[in-house]
């Protein structure tokens, strides 16, 4: 629970380098940022002390620089893909992008539409997005890209995009997600603007990996496990080390694309200001750790949440085993097993002993509770009243919720909602401490301690159900589940 990273520090040094790599370019540039703008909870994870939301606000410290321009792919608005962190598809993200970035004061001067071949479902955002006069763009595929340097760099390349009309000194494109093509579009703008008598500058904004930190530091590694799907591998940067002689650490798509990248800039400029993928990037944020530590204990626990992750998916078949084989090699190279997140241990160990579905939960001074499931509860929904009363200072063997107010639940969810497990959920068992907390004291006290267990670490034998992952989730619980189906949860009660 302890912070490893200066967040105030890194809003004053972050905006203030972008400011200097602004001025490099004589006054616009063109910034790729990457991750996410705001809610980044994996950086809030693995460097304790980065506020989810540090990004936006080191942006809003350059508002009056700055204008922002949301990227889709047409690939991604005609498959309705979706943004599984929020459940929503991309194109309703643009939209509550756009909501976000104004309401924080920051200007939003349009979309752009990449990858667009015609797709039908592209025209009718786009004639969405015109009723709502946002202005919006098409940049088109270019065959052979990112390849054919020639076609690229040339009016049947990048001259048959849109150009995107900006009027600021930094332009700030973003995306809902990766593969959106939020590289490309740079490249194009400059183009365009060379072509305008315009020298613009790019640059990429990522958090990760952090390109002053080892190669096998927790903190990378953690990130390699947190894009695992994506198949990213954190690699020694080939181009620095040959120009400069120093080791930094960035990525292998960068890397392998830094050629290319090396010929356009050639292309447009006759020569690139870059000697390297690292020379490309302003991240800050390694000079902004203050407890190398507990960055690397936060680290290695996010590994071992994002193993887990896998293997739930995996056993809902998903996803292939890849992913799973990738963190479990990650896990190796940062010396840790399962066991080294102790919830894993207290609840296995719980379901051992129990022989049914356990969970433990690690308070923020390091206690650990456990649970068990029981005719009434299911295993979460015993472990929340278990922390509460704990932490509330209530005696565990009083019931808070008496058992006849729970069996008419049960009947209900069984009798009307033809439901298969009458155990009570976490959300109904908090509905039902709100519900008694207006005339009992200890039910009011243990509802007043869930604020306590946001940053907590919890485990469970079994794989629990969306409703319950969404309760941890709300309550900002870190949670990890054995992967046991439902199937095999019913072989053990």
């Amino acid at each position: 629970m302890k912070n490893g990273f200066d967040n105030e520090k890194y809003l004053q040094i972050q905006s203030e380098h972008i400011k200097e790599r602004i001025s490099q370019f004589g006054n616009k540039l063109y910034l790729e940022f990457g991750g996410k703008l705001f809610d980044d909870y994996h950086a809030s994870r693995v460097l304790p002390g980065f506020q989810p939301d540090s990004k936006l606000k080191m942006l809003m410290q350059l508002a009056d620089y700055a204008e922002i321009i949301i990227v889709i792919s047409a690939v991604d608005i005609e498959k309705n893909k979706i943004r599984n962190d929020l459940g929503i598809t991309y194109d309703k993200d643009v939209l509550r992008l756009r909501d976000e970035f104004q309401s924080r004061g920051l200007f939003v001067g349009g979309v752009v539409i990449t990858h667009y071949t015609g797709q039908e479902a592209a025209k009718v955002f786009r004639k969405k997005l015109n009723r709502l006069n946002v202005k919006t763009y098409f940049h088109y595929t270019i065959p052979g890209y990112p390849s054919n340097v020639a076609l690229i760099d040339s009016e049947e390349g990048f001259g048959k995009n849109d150009y995107i009309e900006t009027s600021r000194p930094l332009v700030v494109v973003t995306a809902p997600g990766p593969g959106s093509g939020k590289m490309a579009i740079c490249l194009s703008q400059l183009y365009h603007d060379n072509k305008r008598g315009i020298k613009a500058g790019y640059a990429k904004f990522e958090t990760f990996p952090i390109w002053n930190l080892p190669l096998k530091h927790p903190v990378n590694l953690a990130y390699e496990a947190a894009t695992a799907d994506l198949n990213d591998i954190n690699m020694i940067d080939p181009f620095h080390l040959e120009a400069y002689g120093k080791t930094t650490v960035n990525y292998n798509r960068d890397i392998e694309i830094f050629p290319v990248l090396d010929a356009i800039f050639k292309g447009i400029y006759g020569e690139n200001p870059y000697k390297s993928p690292t020379d490309m990037g302003v991240n800050m944020a390694g000079y902004c750790i203050s407890n190398d530590e507990v960055c690397c204990e936060a680290s290695k626990q996010e590994i071992i949440r994002r193993y887990y992750t896998a293997l739930n998916n995996f056993a809902e078949n998903k996803i292939d085993n890849n992913e799973v084989d990738k963190i479990d090699l990650l896990m190796r190279q940062a010396n840790i097993t399962t066991d080294y997140r102790k919830v894993t241990v207290a609840a296995k160990e719980r379901a051992l002993k129990s022989k049914v579905p356990s969970a433990a939960i690690e308070l923020e001074d390091g206690t650990i509770i456990t649970s068990e499931t029981s005719p009434l509860l299911g295993t979460s929904a015993a472990l929340l009243l278990n922390a509460t009363k704990h932490l509330a200072g209530i005696d565990h063997k009083l019931k808070l919720i008496p058992k006849e107010m729970i069996e008419p639940i049960q009947n209900m969810k069984v009798s009307y909602l033809k439901g298969n497990n009458p155990r009570l959920h976490t959300d109904e068992v908090l509905v039902a401490l709100a519900m008694l907390s207006k005339n009992d004291e200890n039910c009011l006290k243990a509802l007043e301690q869930l604020p306590k267990l946001k940053g907590c670490q919890v485990h469970t034998s079994v794989m629990l159900s969306e409703v319950d992952r969404k309760i941890f989730k709300k309550l900002g619980v870190d949670l990890t589940c054995e992967p046991v189906t439902k199937k095999q949860k019913s072989l053990i009660g």
